[in-house]
């Protein structure tokens, strides 16, 4: 089902499958990709417990293997709606069955939406609701048109960081990380134009940037800033090898499996520690011009 939350200046559209936007709109302009299956049905989906990739699929908890697919099982589960008013809307996901079998923790995920303004602020919190400790990471990954509004062509449009960045590429095998990075080198020390074959590779990761970047051309004056305080790494990816519309922003807590390497959930890198009542909570906020 879709829930519409609403302001003087935006609505956005979501859905109970993955508390996943649908829609972004300011005036008659649609901002968030439209999930176009010949390129990527998604539109913005969020990510928990894990981000990126596990090797083979799996991971082991205290001496159990578990299944988990890619980005966590969040993305395909239907949420609850705890509140909802006119420019606000509160999904969430408790431990169930299904989840055991995957992740064998209790837990309430929530996903926050509300508009402020020209601002979607999106908020992620992770409750502990078991007896032992849980390990887990949020991620973000909204797609955006390119170009906004039909407004110029794809390469005409950068990602332009709020400030110089001396940002690292990480570099990945197969989709899987390693250890290496390389500078990661922006034009006037900010900004990143798109080409498609940027991601012929699939996606670029970074870290240690800025954590705001706005998605902006010269041919006009709609942009998206997405500013995520609370994430370490940012990806920039649209299927590879193709002329697709969009690109996707994703601020990400934690990084894929190491290739040929099956997690432990108690050593994987990135994921937080929660202990039993203990909450995390992350944000993430797309400002629409």
């Amino acid at each position: 089902m879709d829930y519409t939350i609403k302001n003087e200046t935006l609505t956005v559209v979501i859905s109970d499958e993955g508390a996943e936007m649908m829609s972004i709109q300011k005036g008659d302009c649609e901002y968030l990709w439209q999930g176009d299956a010949k390129y990527w049905a998604g539109r913005a989906c969020n990510l928990f417990p894990i981000c990126g990739r596990l090797t083979n699929g799996i991971y082991t908890y205290r001496g159990k293997e578990y299944e988990m697919m890619l980005h966590g099982f969040a993305k395909n589960s239907t949420f609850a709606v705890v509140k909802h008013t006119e420019d606000t809307i509160v999904f969430v996901l408790k431990a169930n069955a299904e989840t055991k079998k995957m992740y064998p923790f209790d837990f309430e995920y929530f996903v926050e939406y509300a508009l402020k303004g020209n601002t979607v602020q999106m908020k992620y919190t992770a409750k502990n609701t078991g007896e032992n400790v849980m390990y887990s990471a949020f991620g973000g990954h909204p797609g955006f048109n390119v170009p906004l509004g039909g407004e110029g062509a794809f390469e005409d449009y950068y990602l332009e960081f709020a400030c110089q960045t001396p940002a690292k590429k990480m570099l990945f095998d197969s989709c899987y990380t390693t250890d290496n990075t390389e500078p990661f080198n922006l034009e006037d020390g900010k900004i990143l134009r798109l080409t498609h074959d940027l991601f012929d590779d699939d996606a670029i990761f970074i870290k240690d940037m800025c954590h705001s970047v706005t998605l902006k051309s010269d041919k006009t004056a709609k942009s998206v800033t997405v500013h995520y305080p609370d994430m370490q790494y940012l990806g920039f990816w649209h299927a590879p090898k193709s002329d697709a519309p969009y690109v996707c922003i994703e601020p990400w807590q934690s990084v894929p499996a190491y290739l040929h390497v099956v997690d432990d959930l108690e050593t994987k890198r990135d994921l937080y520690p929660l202990k039993p009542g203990e909450t995390k909570s992350a944000q993430i906020d797309m400002t629409i011009e």
